[in-house]
C-alpha cells in the first residue's frame, strides 16, 4: 500500500460547524485570543481560559464529522493513511480514521501544569479550578498555545518524509511550523492542496479549488484512478 499523508487544518472542521480563530476575527466574546490561548493568558486569568475551552468542548459534543472526515477514513481501504492534524477536535477519530497525529494538542484531554507527561481524557466537557493531576497540581487544557513549542513536529516531519502522496486540506499553509512539513516530502512526491480560495503555491502542487467535503471526494476519485 502506498503511504498517503494528510495535513489537515481548521477548514475541514469548519464544515462541521466548528468556528476557527480566523472566523472569530482574533476575538472570542470580545477577548483577544492571546488572553485565552497563551501561557500569559493562563497566568493572568485562569477562569477565563478554562471557560473558553469548556465552551469549545461543549460545542464539540454537538458537532459531527462531515463528508471530508468520512471520505478520508474510507481511503484506508486503498492506502496506508496517516493524518497529521492541526485541529484539536476529535472529528477525524469519529469519522473513522485510525492513524492521527494531533500536533497542536487535543481538546478532550487535559494535562498537569507541572508534569507535562501526566495527560488525562476529560470526563465530560468541563474543567474547573481545583481539578488536579495525580501529583496535586492544577490541570490545564492539553493544547499547544501561542508561544509554546510544538513537541510533535519532529514526528510529523518524519511522517511527511515517508509519504508517497501528500495532501493538504483545510489549511492555507500559513501556520508554522506545520506549513513547513511540505518541505520534508521526498522529491517528485505528488502533492495536492484542497482549498476553495485562490492560493499561491509552487507549480508542482495540484490544487483542487473546492471546500473540504467536495474536494476530498474529488481527490479520492483521482487517487483511486491514478495511484492504485
Amino acid at each position: 500500500m502506498k503511504k498517503l499523508v494528510i495535513l489537515s487544518g481548521a477548514g475541514i472542521s469548519a464544515e462541521s460547524g466548528i468556528m476557527t480563530f480566523r472566523d472569530m476575527g482574533g476575538l472570542w466574546e470580545n477577548y483577544d485570543i492571546m488572553e485565552v490561548a497563551s501561557p500569559q493568558g493562563w497566568e493572568n486569568n485562569r477562569e477565563l481560559v478554562l471557560d473558553f475551552y469548556n465552551q469549545r468542548r461543549k460545542q464539540l459534543l454537538e458537532t459531527k464529522p462531515n463528508a471530508a472526515h468520512i471520505k478520508l477514513a474510507e481511503l484506508e481501504k486503498h492506502f496506508d493513511v496517516q493524518i497529521i492534524t492541526q485541529n484539536v477536535d476529535d472529528l477525524h477519530e469519529r469519522g473513522g480514521s485510525k492513524n492521527i497525529l494531533h500536533i497542536h494538542g487535543e481538546l478532550k484531554k487535559v494535562r498537569s501544569t507541572k508534569y507535562e507527561e501526566l495527560v488525562y481524557e476529560l470526563d465530560g466537557w468541563e474543567l474547573k479550578q481545583g481539578d488536579l493531576c495525580a501529583k496535586g497540581y492544577q490541570l490545564r487544557p492539553h493544547i499547544v498555545w501561542f508561544g509554546e513549542d510544538v513537541p510533535k513536529i519532529t514526528e510529523a516531519a518524519e511522517i511527511a518524509s515517508a509519504a508517497d502522496i501528500f495532501v493538504v486540506v483545510g489549511t492555507s499553509l500559513n501556520v508554522y511550523p506545520a506549513a513547513g512539513l511540505i518541505n520534508y516530502t521526498k522529491p517528485n512526491t505528488p502533492i495536492f492542496l484542497i482549498d476553495p480560495n485562490s492560493v499561491n503555491t509552487i507549480s508542482t502542487v495540484t490544487v483542487i479549488k473546492e471546500k473540504a467535503s467536495t474536494g476530498v471526494t474529488k481527490l479520492a476519485k483521482i487517487l483511486i484512478k491514478d495511484y492504485l
